[in-house]
């Protein structure tokens, strides 16, 4: 009888977990992603996040990033923006579509460097290229969850503490 009250209250906030993330992920949604740069001459880390309903109807689609964070790892104290952007305000940062072999998109980001402007950075899909040295498969991205999915996650975790308590303590 225990066991089947177990199964029921996890299956009952699986579900409840499940509806919740589906409702979001079937509609339009601000898709959150991190990303790491790594080349032998430089290493950095940021965010950007942009809206998967404003892809365009191009040969070549391409959605407008809504925010971008992005520092170098050895100056952390400068933070470039989606404003540093060389094509900011006619452009900007952009998510293109199907990156050959790759995945389903790609970030492309160009800046100067803040202390030095005569030293340019791309982020082009998994390449990211400092002046004229480019360097493949520098770049990895891995999304971020969103709140409505690490809330079920403790919702399903805290309901089966609480019985494992509760089948301790009887």
């Amino acid at each position: 009888m225990k066991l089947l009250k177990k199964i029921a209250l996890t299956t009952a906030s699986l579900a409840i977990t499940l509806t919740t993330v589906s409702v979001k992920s079937a509609s339009a949604a601000i898709i959150n992603y991190a990303f790491k740069v790594n080349t032998p001459l430089t290493q950095g880390s940021g965010f950007f996040s942009f809206d998967d309903a404003t892809f365009n109807n191009d040969n070549f689609p391409v959605a407008p990033v809504n925010s971008l964070n992005f520092t170098f790892d050895n100056d952390p104290q400068t933070v470039y923006t989606e404003k540093d952007d060389i094509d900011y305000p006619t452009l900007g940062p952009v998510i293109y579509q199907n990156v050959a072999g790759q995945s389903s998109f790609g970030l492309s980001y160009l800046f100067t460097e803040k202390s030095n402007s005569l030293t340019n950075y791309a982020v082009d899909g998994y390449s990211f290229r400092v002046g004229d040295q480019e360097f493949s498969n520098a770049i990895t991205y891995t999304p971020v969850p969103e709140p409505a999915t690490i809330g079920g996650c403790f919702i399903v975790c805290g309901i089966s503490l609480l019985m494992n308590r509760k089948t301790k303590s009887s």
